[in-house]
């Protein structure tokens, strides 16, 4: 719908360039929707200054596309935005910034290649023609300093981990003036220490009188970090009360309307079961594999183990110890620097990705919208990304759209994901349907070995239970896994056996019997000491 016809921009409102600073703000009877379908519906909420909102649903519940609204990057088709009582019109990002409002988005807004002083420069206004980087790196240098923040101005941002990125994106937010700070799943790549961080920094904010909405699926975050909580499901409010008030039952069934979501987990099995599947012989055997990090530097070191079918081998460890290069390494994704491995019995090593793909690898990538999809094409075109030169779906040297269709509306329904039609772009699906497009492509037929490189990030209760169930059952046909993950519960919960990756290496390679959580998370910090708790198997 045209912006000009909003009720939100309409004559009368306050331009940003004269709205007073935020002290409350209410959204009243938002509407959004994408060809045909409500991502949001009459969305009635109030944030009130020096609190923490937590925005909690399921993925598609409309939360990401409610503040987007807010954020002035899509037009509502209907409702009106109050500032101090008073409505305002936000048609960009820029209105919002102008009215203290920010946003840290689940995908950082960054420019790699700059430094972290030159992205804060980038459409600051105020900003100096003359050496630019150098007068906003001392208000960096300000705020850093009054909320703690650890950031270098002069680092380049390609070189920054997840947690300094997303610190520097709350920093630029800062320096623009933001008093009501939106964080969009702000722990997805955070680690446990880095997530403690961030949420001082969210109580630094909110002691002075700041507010901060944060997008989240995770329970336990909610009921510790934030004031109130507001639930959306299938884009409408389905509750909205003080945390104090609220249990970790009573949110799981707003967010899904049902009385429990039944856990995957592969102890859930009998014990005939599981030796049943660890019988079924080598599907990966990797010897001596070394593999290069962006920058050339060794990221894997002389690494040997292997995977059974039927096997989930579960990799644990803090972010950056090699875990990414691995998995693009067994997919085809980067060459090897040294070693080689088998696939059933099969050389594998430097094969592209299509020979790797014929001899039954498949890949669920951490980044599921860079590696995952084509967000311009349509579902269906996504549903073969991998397979389109495979004779069902040729015609001689032209692609059968009527079989590409019929497959993708049988991943759709199959995996129960949420779009329009076979036909709708890809990108405009929320992410655990696009991740459930991805998960139905990489684990249709009979896989030798799937790497599943954090396959739950991002992801609500429900869509992480779903991905999580159809690995087991990919694993109970046969299929041999590798999960990565940094979520240790649901490597404990899935794992057969439990790899402990540190720099570079597997420190220890533990059957998964009444392994302690202690134990790994020394383990994952390099403490060698707590392999005396217990024995270590042979990779």
């Amino acid at each position: 719908m045209a912006q000009e016809s909003q009720p939100n921009s309409k004559p009368g409102a306050w331009s940003p360039s004269c709205a007073p600073r935020i002290g409350s703000l209410e959204l009243r009877g938002i509407s959004k929707e994408f060809g045909g379908v409500f991502a949001n519906e009459g969305i009635d909420l109030t944030v009130r200054s020096g609190e923490v909102l937590a925005l909690l649903g399921e993925n598609g519940a409309g939360k990401t596309t409610l503040m987007n609204v807010l954020y002035g990057l899509y037009a509502p088709d209907a409702g009106l935005i109050l500032v101090n009582g008073m409505p305002v019109a936000i048609r960009s990002p820029k209105d919002a910034i102008r009215l203290g409002i920010g946003m840290v988005h689940q995908h950082f807004m960054l420019i790699p290649r700059h430094s972290v002083a030159e992205n804060a420069a980038l459409g600051l206004e105020g900003t100096p023609f003359l050496r630019p980087a150098a007068w906003v790196s001392r208000r960096i240098e300000d705020f850093a300093s009054r909320y703690d923040i650890k950031v270098r101005p002069s680092a380049p941002v390609w070189r920054l981990s997840a947690g300094e990125q997303q610190r520097v994106e709350i920093v630029k937010a800062l320096i623009k003036g933001a008093e009501l700070l939106i964080l969009d799943e702000p722990t997805s790549v955070l680690t446990d220490s880095e997530a403690d961080e961030l949420f001082a920094v969210v109580r630094r904010m909110t002691a002075e009188g700041k507010s901060v909405i944060f997008i989240t699926h995770k329970l336990d975050e909610v009921l510790a970090a934030s004031t109130r909580v507001a639930v959306l499901r299938r884009g409408r409010v389905a509750g909205v009360m003080p945390t104090a008030e609220a249990s970790k039952e009573g949110l799981a069934r707003l967010m899904t309307g049902k009385e429990s979501i039944q856990a995957a987990s592969r102890t859930a099995g009998t014990e005939n079961e599981r030796t049943r599947l660890e019988d079924g012989g080598t599907a990966l055997q990797a010897v001596e594999l070394s593999v290069d990090d962006d920058l050339g530097l060794p990221a894997v070191r002389h690494l040997s183990f292997s995977v059974r079918r039927g096997e989930v081998l579960g990799v644990a460890g803090v972010s950056g110890n090699g875990q990414r290069e691995l998995a693009e390494a067994l997919t085809g994704l980067r060459p090897l620097a040294g070693g080689s491995f088998q696939v059933n019995g099969a050389p594998a090593s430097r094969r592209s990705c299509r020979d790797l793909r014929s001899l039954g690898v498949r890949h669920v990538p951490e980044e599921r919208n860079r590696l995952g999809i084509v967000a311009a094409m349509s579902v269906a075109e996504n549903a073969v990304l991998s397979s389109y030169g495979e004779e069902r779906f040729c015609d001689g040297i032209f692609l059968n759209g009527g079989s590409i269709r019929r497959h993708a509306e049988e991943i759709i329904e199959r995996y129960g994901i949420k779009t329009p039609s076979a036909d709708a772009r890809a990108g405009s699906m929320s992410g655990g349907n696009i991740q459930k497009l991805i998960l139905g492509r990489e684990t249709e037929g009979s896989p030798a070995l799937i790497v599943a490189s954090h396959p739950t990030y991002g992801l609500d209760v429900g869509a992480a239970e779903f991905v999580r169930s159809r690995l087991l059952a990919k694993a109970g046909e046969g299929s041999a896994v590798l999960l990565i993950s940094e979520d240790l519960e649901e490597v404990l919960r899935l794992s057969d056996r439990v790899a402990v990756m540190f720099e570079g290496g597997f420190l220890a390679v533990l059957e998964n019997k009444d392994l302690d959580r202690g134990r790994i998370m020394l383990l994952m910090a390099g403490s060698t000491d707590a392999l005396e708790a217990g024995g270590r198997s042979d990779a």
